[in-house]
Order: C-alpha cells, then sequence, then structure tokens
C-alpha cells in the first residue's frame, strides 16, 4: 500500500478506527472519551504498532495532568503532571505527531522522566486549550511509516470529532478555517527564543499571531487583533493572514504591502470592523524592520532602558487609502521584545481595574533574563491572577521573542 507497510493493510486500519472512532460519538465529556481512547487505541493496535506501553496527558490550568496510563512502561512511574513548554511537549505540539526514535535524544521524552528509555512517539490532538497528549512508548520492530500513517489519521479523525462535540453550526466551519490557517508554536530561529500564546473569549477570536521564515537570516512575524470577537472577527482575521502571506515577499517594502492589505479589507463586507496589526522582520543580526499599524506598542526591553516600536500608521480597514511608514528597531543580546493585544491590558478585576501596560512592563523586568516562555508565562499567570474568577472579556495573545545572550 501506498506509504505504509503490507503487514499493516490500510483498508483494514480504516475499518478498526472507525469502529474505535465510533465509540467517541455522544454527549461525553472530553475527558473521558479520551481516557477510554486511550485503552481501546492501545488494545485494538498493541501488536500491530509494537507498542509498549502509553500515557495520556490532559490540559489543566496552567499544566497538563495525568489521566491514564497502560501497558508495560519499564518500571518508571509517571509524573501526575507535566510542564507543557518541555522540549518533547514543544516538538509534538508544533508537528502534531513526533517519534523520538533516539532515546539518547536530550529533548526525548525519557529525559524528562515522561517514559522510560525507549523509541517514544507523541502525538496531540484537539487544539489549545482543549488539547490532549498521548505518548506511547514503543517495543522492538516498530515501523516509521505504519506509526506515522496510523498515529496522523488517529490525531486527524479524533482531532475532528472533538471539535464538532465542541462547536456547531456555522461556528464549526469558522473554527476549521481559523485553525487551519492559524499556527500553534512558533518556528525556531537561530540564535533566539520564540515563544507565544493566544486565548480567545470565544471558541473563535479576533486575534492572532503569524510567523513568515523566509531563511536561516531573516524571520517575519506578526501580531493582530480584529476588533469584536467570534465569528466577524475571525473572518477578518482569516482576510488579514492570508493577505499578508501572499503579499508579503523578501525585500519589498512592508509599507506599500499594508497600503495595498488596507484597500483590499476597506473593499469588503467587514469594511465598518477593523484590525490593528503589527508586522515585524527579524535579521539575524538583530535588525528589526516593522510597521506598526495602529497596534498597542510592542515593548523592546534591554537591561537598562525600554523602547516602543509605534511606528506606522493607523488601523487596517476604516479608510480608503492609509500610509505606512517602517521603523527600524535593534536587539542586542539578551534584550527581549514582548507584543501583546489589547486583552491583557483590559483585562480587570473585580473593582472594574485594568490590568494595564504598567503592571505588564513590571512582570517583563521581574523575568528579564528568563527564557522567552518563562517570560510568556509570567505575563499570562499575573493577567490571570489579577482577573481572579473572572472570564476572560477579550482575546488575550502575548509574544515574546529573546536574543540569546
Amino acid at each position: 500500500m501506498d506509504g505504509i507497510s503490507t503487514r499493516l493493510d490500510a483498508k483494514l486500519l480504516y475499518r478498526r478506527l472507525d469502529g474505535l472512532l465510533a465509540e467517541v460519538e455522544g454527549p461525553r465529556p472530553r475527558k473521558k472519551i479520551m481516557e477510554s481512547f486511550l485503552g481501546d487505541f492501545f488494545g485494538a493496535f498493541r501488536d500491530d504498532l509494537r507498542l509498549a506501553g502509553g500515557l495520556l496527558y490532559g490540559p489543566r490550568r496552567d499544566d497538563l495532568e495525568l489521566l491514564g496510563e497502560i501497558g508495560e512502561l519499564r518500571g518508571v512511574k509517571a509524573p501526575e503532571s507535566v510542564d507543557p513548554t518541555l522540549p518533547p511537549l514543544r516538538l509534538v505540539y508544533q508537528h502534531g505527531l513526533y517519534i523520538f526514535a533516539d532515546p539518547s535524544d536530550a529533548n526525548a521524552p525519557a529525559s524528562f522522566g515522561l517514559l522510560a528509555s525507549g523509541g517514544a512517539a507523541g502525538v496531540a490532538i484537539g487544539r489549545r486549550p482543549h488539547r490532549y497528549v498521548m505518548f506511547l512508548l514503543l517495543g522492538t520492530g516498530w515501523v516509521r511509516e505504519e506509526l506515522d500513517f496510523t498515529l496522523n489519521t488517529v490525531r486527524a479523525a479524533l482531532g475532528s470529532r472533538m471539535v464538532e462535540e465542541r462547536l456547531r453550526g456555522g461556528i464549526i466551519e469558522a473554527a476549521e478555517i481559523q485553525q487551519s490557517l492559524l499556527v500553534e508554536e512558533p518556528p525556531t530561529f537561530n540564535g533566539y527564543e520564540i515563544a507565544a500564546r493566544s486565548l480567545p473569549a470565544e471558541e473563535v477570536g479576533g486575534d492572532f499571531f503569524d510567523f513568515l521564515p523566509f531563511d536561516d537570516e531573516l524571520l517575519g512575524f506578526a501580531v493582530g487583533d480584529a476588533s469584536g470577537h467570534g465569528l466577524p472577527a475571525a473572518l477578518l482575521v482569516r482576510d488579514v493572514v492570508t493577505g499578508l502571506r501572499m503579499g508579503i515577499e523578501k525585500d519589498l517594502k512592508v509599507g506599500e504591502v499594508f497600503a495595498r492589505l488596507n484597500r483590499v479589507i476597506h473593499r469588503s463586507n467587514l469594511s465598518s470592523r477593523f484590525v490593528s496589526v503589527f508586522y515585524g522582520e527579524l535579521e539575524a543580526n538583530g535588525n528589526v524592520v516593522y510597521v506598526n499599524a495602529g497596534h498597542p506598542p510592542p515593548l523592546l526591553f534591554s537591561r537598562d532602558r525600554m523602547v516602543e516600536l509605534q511606528t506606522g500608521g493607523t488601523v487596517i480597514g476604516p479608510l480608503p487609502e492609509a500610509r505606512f511608514r517602517q521603523g527600524l528597531a535593534w536587539l542586542e543580546l539578551g534584550d527581549v521584545l514582548v507584543l501583546y493585544t489589547d486583552g491583557i491590558l483590559e483585562r480587570r478585576n473585580r473593582a472594574g481595574d485594568f490590568f494595564g501596560r504598567e503592571r505588564l512592563e513590571g512582570v517583563v523586568r521581574e523575568a528579564f533574563g528568563q527564557p522567552a516562555g518563562v517570560v510568556l508565562q509570567r505575563v499570562f499567570e499575573a493577567a490571570r491572577e489579577f482577573g481572579k474568577t473572572r472570564h476572560w472579556e477579550d482575546d488575550a495573545t502575548v509574544v515574546v521573542l529573546r536574543r540569546q545572550a
């Protein structure tokens, strides 16, 4: 069969998977669905895929909790909770499916106590904040092509069922379109640490972040916030992200791209709405060329100063014609650039006070010198704690870029 060995027949695989996925139907909570699926899948495919054991982790407030384990873990006790920023988890999130063929790899799950030594496969199912991770410990004789084919099929099918259980009608289509466009994990860029997170107030949101890797020497990055949230904002985000990706090219003047994008958005049926966008191009040597189209200015922190990246123009959409200027910035070794949306600043406490930029600056200052992922986590923790049990009233997004010292 194409892409899969004859030991595991593709038609038979689909029949067996259909049988397993049929058990997912119904009104059961996602957590229960995933817990039962681990056992059913392991029992059905243990021999064919040469599986030795498995672990299932599910989302909790700030980490992942152990939901189930099965098979032989070779005497290793799985941790009850794990940090989602651990290297093996980030690899799984970035790729959806990641096979750790070399157990001695410093990024392998065994290096962090998630599994005993040996080959392993990690599968991310669902989307943040409803994302689950299944780690499978591999026995002798496993075949990469079979694992890749089977686990990717499981990931896509089960993820789709979970989305359908969560969303209905037109929101399903909007969420699928948006999720197909937006990245979940930032790319790697030599000499820099990058961390990003977007928390929608509804099932689909009006915030986005995006990355455009040109080559090893140049990385494009963007953060935006469409007015409102829900379906209309999601559609506007779709148009803006698509327009940026189609318009931005290496060595092209970014201000001209934004002027054209503004005209396109203005002519659309959503011209009564608007979107703020910050786009920058980071060179490996630390140079940043950027345009800020009405977005809250990103903050560039050095050890003894802070700079706002304000140069650009107005928000995109309301005006038929708009001009945008390019700004320049520079990241020294150890500098941290923090991009954010209004949802962070306008997080309110019970008294109605805003989290505000002063508190954001204070959090970043206290975390200065820490890895980008730590800075990101501290910002969300501080904003969440400030609002206590209040729901997020607006989408909240933070991107942190740190030039390694």
